[in-house]
């Protein structure tokens, strides 16, 4: 699953990676961003095909839904019934979109308490999370635009963590993903994989990311009271080195 997650660089940045032609939206970063929050999402615009950086909630709400109250409860989406569901499908066939992420977190068993560990890619460079959006009509007639992030079973080192893991959208995959190009629907979900073990850091962090209102930059430090082991131990590329 991925419950939990950050962007922490300027969203002029972001949109210059994405290649979004408006002008970045004005959002604040975040060390811990959490389900019902809102954040930032790449999508296409239909009308003129560009891509476009905006602000929607985390938590799905479906178009047909009487209200938003279990939106919680679809931060999440499994790649393997993305394209079946009826809380997901037609997002799936229409409404397909990016999450910008420096990271997410996750938490590890590990005897008496949950560890929490921050993943990024090894390289540091901003991760693309496969996601979905919707629009919903709230009973004052205005759109809340909402999102789910997809996962997927983890790679061999993530599964260390959690047998859940986002998907990560490599930059060939985005045309595709954001409907820029014609696919299928078997080409859509081969995209939904586990990224390569290989690509990925992971190191302990504070405990304290589990609250809601902990949010700064020492939330992707390393817990020097955590034991990992090797494999969950690797350089956070945000350190210098």
């Amino acid at each position: 699953m991925c419950g939990r997650y950050l962007l922490q660089r300027d969203l002029a940045q972001v949109s210059k990676v994405f290649g979004a032609l408006d002008a970045p939206p004005n959002h604040p970063p975040s060390y811990n961003i959490a389900p019902t929050q809102d954040a930032p999402v790449l999508r296409r615009n239909p009308q003129t095909g560009q891509r476009s950086l905006g602000i929607l909630r985390w938590g799905l709400v479906p178009r047909w839904a009487k209200d938003a109250s279990g939106a919680a409860k679809l931060m999440n989406a499994r790649a393997d019934g993305v394209a079946e569901k009826p809380s997901f499908r037609d997002a799936f066939a229409k409404r397909r979109c990016l999450v910008p992420a420096d990271g997410f977190y996750e938490w590890r068993q590990e005897g008496a308490r949950k560890q929490p560990y921050a993943v990024a890619l090894r390289d540091g460079a901003l991760m693309a999370l496969a996601g979905l959006w919707e629009g919903w009509q709230q009973p004052d007639g205005t759109w809340l635009r909402s999102f789910t992030i997809i996962t997927t079973d983890a790679n061999a080192k993530q599964a260390l963590v959690h047998h859940r893991m986002p998907v990560i959208l490599p930059p060939e995959a985005w045309p595709l993903w954001l409907g820029e190009e014609p696919a299928a629907t078997p080409e859509l979900l081969a995209l939904l994989k586990p990224s390569p073990a290989e690509d990925l850091a992971c190191w302990p962090v504070p405990a304290r990311v589990g609250k809601f209102s902990e949010n700064d930059a020492g939330l992707i430090e390393r817990d020097p009271t955590a034991n990992p082991p090797p494999e969950l131990n690797d350089p956070s590329p945000y350190e210098p080195r």
